[in-house]
């Protein structure tokens, strides 16, 4: 089946090439030239889109700007992956988009085979989590905290918190291996399969994201704690 893919593009050129490519490659391809008609058929397209391809500079708005209106929307809008565009070559745009909630980026300019890559990865991510869980417990309770593994669902206090779908398989994929100080590189291991690349700085991001979602104090963290040049562990007792 043909993953429904909008992208918000003001490069005409580039937006007809990576829709030619990705089209041969199981993608339907939606183009919309600003931001403005962008968010527009997001919210109209019936039946909806899988995932979003956004560009950092719109000739009507920042794309970080309309990230964030997409993380604002209601549910499921929000939780739609998002791929970033970005021409610049300063990682901390790629870092602040992360921190924002896009789920990947991809700097220009780009190889059409590695964009395909990252959005294939992040619509296996926005699938189901890759962490192995028995048929006895799809839920993972720890204090106050819940976890719905079926329905890709974290609670407080029984009030949903909304997060990415890489988001939500990184806490999954911690949680299941509660009490263990993880690194880094396993924990991209564990949710991407992938190297962590030497200049990453994403899982730093999403643990801050992760925390200001769970954490009653995300400064003061009491669910996952850093464990100083080692990476990062969950922990088993909570609330208590």
């Amino acid at each position: 089946m043909s993953q429904r893919l909008l992208m918000i593009e003001d490069d005409q050129r580039l937006a007809a090439m990576v829709a030619t490519y990705l089209g041969q490659n199981d993608f339907d391809v939606h183009h919309s030239g600003t931001a403005a008609e962008g968010l527009q058929q997001l919210q109209q397209a019936e039946p909806p889109f899988n995932v979003v391809l956004l560009d950092l500079m719109l000739p009507d708005a920042n794309g970080l700007d309309v990230c964030r209106q997409i993380r604002a929307f209601p549910a499921p809008l929000n939780t739609l992956p998002i791929v970033m565009l970005t021409a610049k070559g300063d990682p901390m745009d790629r870092v602040i988009g992360l921190e924002i909630g896009a789920d990947d980026y991809v700097p220009k300019p780009f190889e059409p085979r590695e964009l395909l890559a990252r959005l294939r990865a992040v619509l296996r991510r926005q699938q189901g989590t890759p962490v192995p869980v028995s048929e006895t417990q799809r839920t993972l309770r720890f204090g106050r905290l819940e976890i719905d593994l079926d329905a890709r669902v974290i609670r407080v206090d029984d009030q949903e918190k909304p997060v990415t779908s890489y988001q939500f398989n990184l806490l999954a994929a911690m949680a299941e291996r509660a009490g263990r100080v993880l690194s880094r590189e396993q924990l991209m291991d564990a949710v991407k399969g992938e190297p962590l690349e030497a200049f990453d700085r994403s899982i730093d991001v999403h643990i801050g994201r992760l925390r200001a979602a769970i954490e009653d104090d995300p400064k003061q963290p009491k669910r996952i704690i850093t464990v100083r040049g080692a990476g990062y562990v969950f922990a088993k007792a909570q609330d208590v």
